[in-house]
C-alpha cells in the first residue's frame, strides 16, 4: 500500500521508495528511508498534503510524493 493510503493514526513500515535519486536523497535527509516506521498525523481537508512523523520528526509531504512510498501497515508502538 502507498503511504498516502494510511489514515490518521495509522502506522506503516517503509518497504520501498519509487522515486529518482534527488527525491530519495531529500527523503533520506528527513529520515524517510527503507525500514523506517511512519505514523500518520493527519491529512489536509483538500487531501493534497499529509503530515507524518518519522522517529521524532514531523514532516509534511505532498500526496504525490506520499504515493511514491510503499509501506506495510503495522501496529503503532507509540
Amino acid at each position: 500500500m502507498q503511504l498516502s493510503e494510511l489514515k490518521k493514526g495509522e502506522c506503516g513500515k517503509i518497504i520501498i521508495i519509487n522515486s529518482d535519486s534527488v527525491l530519495k536523497a531529500r527523503f533520506s535527509s528527513f529520515g524517510i528511508t527503507r525500514g523506517a516506521m511512519v505514523y500518520t498525523i493527519q491529512q489536509t481537508m483538500s487531501k493534497n498534503t499529509i503530515e507524518i512523523r518519522v522517529n521524532n520528526t514531523k514532516i509534511a509531504l505532498r500526496i504525490s510524493e506520499a504515493k511514491l512510498i510503499e509501506v506495510e501497515k503495522s501496529e503503532c508502538k507509540i
